[in-house]
């Protein structure tokens, strides 16, 4: 099967879907999008509910990565690399935070030769996507946001009291409160706030629901095509002068099908997708590319090389009255949440007749929450529990930018997920994992998260085989930069919980039995730094923020061309230069903004309107 198309986007994800919606604005140009998923399931829009699409087949890529320096207690020593596939890709997997990085991260990125990629010729874009619901219960540069767009970018409702509390004692340590998402991130000082999530009224909005979902997709110029495997790009011409003429997919059933672009392909399949998709193709190392069996047909040295990646160390405190225990969360969730064989209600609903009167009570609860949240999108379920950041300098280097960034995550999750998503044993981290888990347990996680890291992974091959998974290599802590900037974070982190309001007794740090007893650790003193790394080599965990392996100036140029083959763009995460200091969704958002104006400016595309230079 062969189709014809003016544009072929390869994955529906953050950059993506909006490439795809706002060429599609102009009734002429027709567009094919290519995702290997599907639409997400109705669980994606609660927020509440994000682990749960985390290694499933269905909506998660199910990676893992070798993870280098790090992933000492990790099961068999691999970071998990969750990616979405779906229509909405990561942004309907992720943890909801809507976070643009420092100005001096764009302006850095310009001053390095991304032309046109100024923290003031970005911003516009960020603008444009953005559709702000404004809060009494945090500052807003109100000059740096916009109400107008499709994303909907929104504070949790209510807001969990630990959250604040975590700002108030951000402010008590002199991280104080403003706009993360601001023109002016607060200097090396910082600034701290509840945190902006990707939601509207308490519901995920990811790219598939605000840029596709509805009208967009039900264009006659808009081609969806899901469940579709791309394969490899069609291209013609030698190596002195490649064109890509289109993409090679497989469908559900494993058919081979093509996609043909009369003018470009852009890949938007993400940091490892889109790397894996030009390796496939023959353009890459060549030297590699032959020891796996794929004929090169355009060397292209750092295709998969300069990976950056957030390393993130949870500080575990037991918080009575702060955190929020997984039962109420469960229950919030509604009913099913509750099931057998994890909860206390039958596995099959038509038992529940014969239900006790107590738990007759806790579901009618489960269910008056959980119709609570989807009417007025009020309650625990509208929140991934990832509730307020701070950001500040550890005065390490990197000035142009802020390098650490501390997270309050307002539940200490449950066994289940430990294990199973985060590939921690319990029964190693924990003295008693059945006490410090149990569902009643009102536990908090303080995040600590170097967000400038300086060591560099790749993206590798490996087989020639489409369907294998590709060989990640994270290479953490390989730049001695880092360790000294983690230790810095974890630091300030505990500083923080320090400082915290007075009415309320946090409990104190767990560390790891096995680790403490090594380090000679006694509860309460403040840890060696000795002990402080061992535990950042055993239990950093990923913050699943991915880039750089397309970046602007090895791979592609700065309006996202890839080097060497006409025809064909980069645009996700993979080209950003360097790494943002914060959460990555948002600025991947702006990259598909971005690029959907420079592609409409190279071709007379008519979108709804330009913010931009047209390219």
């Amino acid at each position: 099967m062969q189709e014809e198309y003016d544009f072929v986007v390869v994955g529906a994800g953050s950059a993506g879907a909006v490439i795809a919606a706002r060429l599609s604005e102009d009734p002429s140009c027709e567009v094919a999008l290519i995702e290997a998923g599907d639409r997400p399931p109705a669980i994606e829009s609660m927020p509440a509910a994000c682990s749960a699409l985390q290694l499933d087949p269905a909506t998660d890529w199910m990676y893992t990565a070798d993870a280098g320096g790090a992933g000492l207690g990790l099961r068999d020593g691999r970071m998990m690399v969750p990616r979405g596939k779906m229509l909405g890709g990561s942004s309907g997997l992720n943890y909801l935070a809507y976070v643009r990085g420092h100005p001096g991260d764009f302006d850095s990125w310009a001053a390095q030769g991304a032309t046109g990629w100024s923290y003031d010729e970005v911003l516009p874009h960020f603008k444009k996507s953005e559709g702000l619901s404004p809060s009494g219960d945090i500052k807003v540069d109100t000059e740096a946001h916009s109400t107008e767009g499709p994303l909907g970018v929104s504070v949790r409702a209510p807001v969990i009291s630990g959250a604040q509390e975590f700002v108030d004692a951000a402010a008590a340590a002199g991280i104080p409160t403003g706009d993360y998402n601001g023109r002016d991130r607060g200097g090396n000082t910082g600034v701290a706030s509840l945190l902006q999530t990707t939601t509207r009224n308490g519901k995920r909005s990811s790219t598939y629901h605000a840029f596709l979902e509805g009208e967009a997709e039900h264009r006659p110029n808009l081609t969806i095509i899901t469940r579709a495997h791309a394969a490899r790009l069609i291209l013609d011409g030698d190596a002195s002068a490649q064109v890509a003429r289109g993409v090679e997919y497989r469908t559900e059933n494993g058919e081979i099908a093509t996609a043909m672009a009369r003018k470009e392909v852009v890949l938007s399949a993400g940091a490892v997708g889109s790397p894996q998709l030009l390796l496939l193709s023959g353009i890459g190392p060549k030297d590699e590319l032959e020891a796996t069996g794929v004929p090169c047909r355009l060397d292209l040295p750092e295709v998969g090389k300069h990976l950056k990646d957030h390393l993130q160390v949870a500080l575990f405190f037991p918080a009575p009255g702060v955190g929020v225990s997984v039962s109420e969360v469960a229950i919030s969730m509604g009913p099913d949440a509750l099931r057998a064989p994890a909860g206390p209600l039958p596995a099959d609903p038509a038992d529940d007749e014969s239900l006790p009167p107590e738990l007759q009570g806790l579901k009618s609860e489960a269910e008056r929450r959980l119709v609570e949240w989807f009417t007025t999108g009020r309650g625990l379920a509208s929140s991934s529990m990832y509730d307020a950041v701070a950001f500040f300098s550890t005065g390490l280097g990197d000035e142009h930018s802020h390098d650490a960034q501390l997270v309050f995550f307002a539940c200490g999750y449950n066994p289940d997920l430990w294990e199973r998503c985060l590939r921690v044993d319990t029964h190693e981290f924990f003295d008693d994992p059945d006490v410090a888990l149990s569902p009643t347990a009102e536990n908090m996680i303080v995040l600590a998260n170097p967000v400038q890291p300086h060591s560099e992974g790749e993206v590798r091959l490996a087989s020639p085989d489409p369907a294998d998974a590709p060989d990640i290599r994270m290479n953490y802590y390989s730049d001695p930069h880092d360790m000294k900037v983690m230790l810095a974070v974890i630091r300030r982190a505990l500083d923080v919980v320090a400082h915290w309001p007075p009415h309320r007794q946090i409990g104190p740090l767990l560390v790891p039995p096995a680790l403490a007893t090594k380090h000679g650790y006694v509860q309460d003193e403040a840890p060696s730094d000795a002990l402080l790394e061992d535990i950042a080599r055993h239990y950093s965990l990923t913050v699943y923020h991915l880039c750089s392996t397309c970046r602007i100036g090895s791979v592609v140029d700065h309006e996202l061309r890839v080097k060497g083959v006409a025809g064909l763009r980069v645009a996700d995460a993979s080209v950003m230069p360097n790494i943002v200091s914060g959460n990555t969704n948002a600025a991947s958002i702006m990259i598909g903004e971005r690029a959907a104006e420079l592609i409409a400016g190279s071709h007379g595309v008519r979108l709804a309107e330009f913010v931009g230079s047209p390219g």
